[in-house]
């Protein structure tokens, strides 16, 4: 046991569930500013320099010299412990440190000085999955990664509760030689599961090293997704039961906290990217990002390729801006961008009207108490036709809605924030409508009172009914935890963000989806000396959950794989992954109509197959300098993202729908009729395989032409080429703004499709 109490009543829980919902990523608070200090004029920058000589390199000391002799006069005669904020050895050439609005301007016409970085406040994107998944003990993938045993998973994110079940070391061998890390918890909470935790929250320099507790949850839950132990009767509220998993059940997790309840400071990220390279992680998962800029200008992206340079996996949440598109974030072809998927259990309730009529949605809060009777129903009308319920609006009606149930909009308020008001004012429970733009995706609260959040179609019709009733009633029935194994699942989150890849429109983004809807993980519980796990897990949503679940299945492959690249890996994820929902028709959004290729990428996550996918798609480092030639990036901007020097004039750059990626993006200007590109795919299947494409063509639109047809292999690890023709056809009518296909070369035993995204420019909506 810990000396460090986590106290977490549950009142504090509610509030820290609507705080975690808002850093999800529901509200755009994801400005890029810079950070001041509040109690001077310095603000903290991030400085990307010239990489050093190797005089300078020979030992962290000389490379912290090195960074500090560009200091300006006026900071170095300063107190330089407390101006200096981070040191980075491997993620970025350069520091993080305090300076003045002056200094800043002194330090950036140095030479040597490639970039100054304002500091940026990013934002967090916050079981049954693995049974959803297919992932089975003793079968399949689980057995022959062995439940990716020995990898090495660095959790970038808010903290981690160390004692929680979900860390236990049951099974976990010591962590492998290479492991360089440190724990900063007591000896107890650290062991062969849980091997590094560090904080990179501490700017004050303090001599001992705080331990990254999480007081916020984000971080206990995306751990336990990806590599949580087995722990059985786990349930949140008491729904949900069955054991609780993560992806990757016998990896070993390193936690590096880098954000708190409020934000993410850019500069602390890259320090726990910088730490996880250092380490020896074989896997990071970030379950954050910023805004769009150019790849230069974006750290997150510079970091990322420094850990893919070391043969580092990356994976990332695509964003919870959804369903608009062109919201994705973290889209570098160099990661996995991951977007947010249902999955087959509902923990269910209904909205039963006056009429007769139900509406089935979700909530946690279950109570058995609630008698299923008839109530008024109270729906009060705003000018604006929206009644969000906010804090204080109810506050004239209390008379009026004492007993009844009430109807709220879905607007700027959270839904546990609205079920409190309603509950202040004496109502006896919510009926929560959902916005048009989430459709029906319905998101599971731990409501303060019997409410139940229903879909857009559901809430019109409730308005309709109240409309034309003059007493008009309601009650809410509770039905407990239901696993559908036809469904409709998995369908695109509403929240989950959308391509086209607003930074290189060649590039497909999102990558991948994967279960990040009401999501039960791991949750920080009273430590009162009990066994009592009512706290111990939570249900959450966002890509934040999402992205876990792919840096476990990428922690399963590397355990199968070790000698395959990060590009490899991504590959064998998206060409195997699946296109059809349980029922066996095409994924679908929150409208239940076919999602489009921007919302789902190459599809959802297959990691059964994923483990052998007979080709695969790999890009090498070198492979990504003629690709940021293409996206007419100058040779310094491109220093900024490969830590090198770079001459495109001398470099035969490409275009970026000709990297070697798993998924082709091409984009037609209206004098375009015809793009033509190649791809390479390298055999990781039977020696002797011989592969005949199939293409799913886009009708009317552009015809695909694929050359040679058909792909022989007669040795192993062999690589073959062919050639894509994109023929526009002729025009009969304006083209809609995008259209898609495919590409899948068929096998004996395998199947690896490509999807294709076509981009028509200057149509219409």
């Amino acid at each position: 046991m810990v000396d460090r109490k986590c106290k977490l009543s549950p009142t504090t829980l509610m509030i820290f569930i609507l705080d975690v919902i808002y850093i999800l990523g529901i509200s755009p608070a994801n400005a890029a500013i810079a950070v001041a200090d509040t109690s001077s004029s310095l603000s903290t920058y991030i400085i990307q320099v010239r990489k050093p000589t190797d005089k300078h390199s020979s030992a962290v000391e000389d490379l912290d010299a090195w960074y500090r002799s560009f200091l300006p006069a006026t900071a170095a005669s300063s107190n330089q412990e407390q101006r200096m904020v981070h040191s980075y050895q491997h993620a970025l050439s350069g520091f993080a440190a305090k300076l003045t609005a002056e200094e800043a301007k002194a330090i950036q016409e140095k030479a040597g000085v490639l970039y100054l970085h304002p500091e940026e406040s990013l934002s967090l994107h916050t079981t049954h999955t693995p049974d959803f998944l297919g992932l089975h003990q003793g079968v399949g993938l689980w057995k022959d990664s062995n439940f990716g045993k020995g990898v090495i998973i660095g959790v970038v994110d808010s903290g981690i509760f160390p004692d929680h079940p979900s860390f236990s070391d049951k099974g976990v061998p010591p962590p492998p030689a290479k492991w360089k890390g440190r724990c900063d918890f007591n000896r107890t909470s650290c062991n062969n599961k849980l091997i590094g935790a560090r904080s990179f929250l501490d700017l004050n320099k303090t001599a001992q090293a705080i331990p990254p507790y999480d007081d916020y949850g984000h971080g206990t839950h995306t751990s336990s997704i990806a590599a949580g132990a087995f722990v059985t009767n786990a349930s949140a509220l008491g729904n949900a039961e069955g054991t609780a998993i993560g992806m990757a059940p016998l990896a070993h997790l390193a936690m590096y906290q880098v954000c708190t309840i409020d934000e993410c400071l850019l500069s602390n990220v890259l320090a726990g990217i910088d730490a996880a390279i250092d380490d020896g992680v074989d896997v990071i998962s970030l379950s954050l990002g910023g805004n769009h800029r150019p790849f230069f200008k974006d750290v997150m992206a510079k970091g990322a390729f420094a850990a893919t340079q070391k043969g580092i996996f990356v994976s990332c949440s695509a964003g919870n801006l959804g369903p608009y598109n062109t919201s994705s974030t973290n889209e570098a072809p160099w990661i996995l961008t991951v977007g947010a998927s249902s999955i087959d259990r509902s923990i269910k309730a209904t909205a039963q009207l006056g009429n007769g009529l139900e509406f089935d949605g979700e909530t946690l809060y279950q109570p058995h108490d609630f008698h299923p009777g008839l109530l008024p129903l109270f729906y009060l009308k705003v000018d604006d036709g929206i009644q969000d319920c906010g804090p204080g609006s109810l506050r004239f009606r209390s008379d009026d809605i004492r007993g009844k149930v009430v109807v709220c909009d879905s607007g700027s308020t959270e839904p546990v924030v609205a079920g409190q008001e309603v509950k202040d004012r004496g109502g006896a429970g919510m009926i929560f409508l959902n916005r048009p733009p989430d459709g029906y995706t319905t998101q599971v609260y731990k409501h303060v009172l019997p409410a139940v959040v229903v879909s857009y179609v559901a809430g019109e019709e409730i308005k309709r009914y109240i409309n034309k009733t003059s007493a008009a009633t309601a009650t809410i029935l509770f039905k407990g935890t239901h696993i559908n194994g036809r469904s409709a699942a998995p369908a695109v989150a509403s929240f989950s963000s959308r391509g086209p890849n607003s930074q290189s429109q060649g590039i497909l983004k999102p990558d991948i989806i994967g279960p990040g809807l009401n999501i039960l993980a791991g949750w920080p519980f009273p430590l009162d000396n009990s066994t009592n796990l009512k706290h111990a897990f939570n249900v959450v949503s966002g890509t934040s959950m999402s992205c876990p679940h792919l840096s476990g299945v990428a922690a399963l492959l590397k355990s199968v794989h070790p000698d395959w690249s990060p590009a490899a890996i991504k590959s064998a994820i998206m060409t195997t992954a699946t296109t059809s929902n349980m029922e066996g028709r095409p994924i679908v959004d929150q409208t239940l109509h076919p999602a489009d290729i921007f919302a789902t990428g190459a599809g959802h996550v297959n990691p059964s197959k994923a483990v052998d996918p007979g080709l695969i798609y790999d890009i090498g480092l070198h492979d990504y300098i003629p690709y940021l030639c293409g996206l007419n990036y100058t040779d310094s901007e491109i220093e900024l993202i490969v830590q090198k020097k770079v001459n495109c004039s001398s470099i035969r750059s490409i275009p970026d729908y000709q990297l070697n990626y798993p998924s082709i993006a091409v984009s037609f200007e209206p004098s375009v009729t015809k793009v033509s590109l190649t791809r390479t795919v390298r055999n990781v299947g039977p020696v002797k395989s011989n592969y005949r494409s199939i293409v799913d063509p886009i009708k009317g639109l552009v015809s695909i032409g694929v050359y040679p047809p058909d792909l022989v292999f007669t040795e192993a690890n062999q690589t073959v080429s062919y050639r894509v023709d994109l023929t526009r056809e002729a025009d009969r009518k304006a083209p809609p703004p995008s259209a898609q296909g495919a590409i899948t070369w068929v096998s004996a035993r395998h199947s690896v499709r490509t999807p294709v995204a076509v981009l028509f420019k200057g149509s219409q909506e």
